[in-house]
């Protein structure tokens, strides 16, 4: 992937409504067709998500692709034990509606990608993690967001699944100590489209006011 052009770029109003449109269809994905995913696309998101900001300009990220079937279904394993023990700890109809939902597409995804914060990086120089250290996490945070636009933009699909325990994935991937899970990633095309969130359609939790989370001071 080329370097960004030199100069500051003229985006205008027609791009401005294609990138909100591109937000607005940017959804969390359960529903996955079997078709491989282009292995150029992929590469090309993931050389997006690498362009993400970081603290210190850090790069914390560490993107695992996983591809051996017994390291699947141990994450597998793992969402299975965690989404059971988050359904009971609800009240009965609660717990109903939560075990209605389809909360993972691990079976279905043909791309699975964990992404990793590495705690111990020397990049940065440790610039701007003094009194806040957790911005290296939020730094890969935003690693995962951009990949996730890039990939809704080449028209692929991905699920955030975080019904997981962080340990057993770690050690199911064998990654080093000092590397802390932050996303575990179903990737592919969706089997659906829709441009409201699945737990909205399906009663979960509906869209709060846009002002009730912006305030002032």
């Amino acid at each position: 992937m080329t370097e960004p052009a030199t100069g500051a770029p003229d985006f205008g109003d027609a791009f401005r409504a294609r990138f909100a449109e591109l937000i607005a269809w940017r959804r969390d994905v359960r529903r996955f067709r079997p078709d491989p995913v282009p292995e150029e696309a992929l590469r090309a998101c993931l050389a997006l998500a690498c362009l993400s900001p970081s603290v210190g300009n850090s790069q914390p990220w560490r993107f695992v692709r996983v591809t051996d079937p017994e390291r699947r279904a141990a994450v597998t394993a793992s969402f299975r034990r965690c989404n059971d023990a988050a359904a009971a700890a609800y009240d009965d109809e609660r717990a109903a509606a939560y075990r209605r939902l389809k909360l993972a597409g691990l079976r279905e995804a043909p791309v699975h990608l964990a992404v990793f914060c590495d705690e111990a990086t020397a990049a940065g120089h440790g610039l701007g993690r003094a009194t806040m250290p957790e911005m290296l996490r939020y730094s890969a945070v935003t690693a995962v967001h951009t990949f996730w636009l890039a990939a809704r933009a080449h028209g692929l699909g991905v699920g955030w699944v975080s019904i997981l325990c962080p340990g057993e994935v770690a050690a199911a991937l064998d990654v080093p100590e000092d590397w802390c899970l932050i996303a575990y990633l179903c990737v592919g095309s969706p089997a659906e489209e829709h441009a409201d969130p699945e737990l909205v359609r399906h009663g979960w939790q509906a869209r709060q006011e846009t002002g009730a989370m912006i305030l002032e001071r």
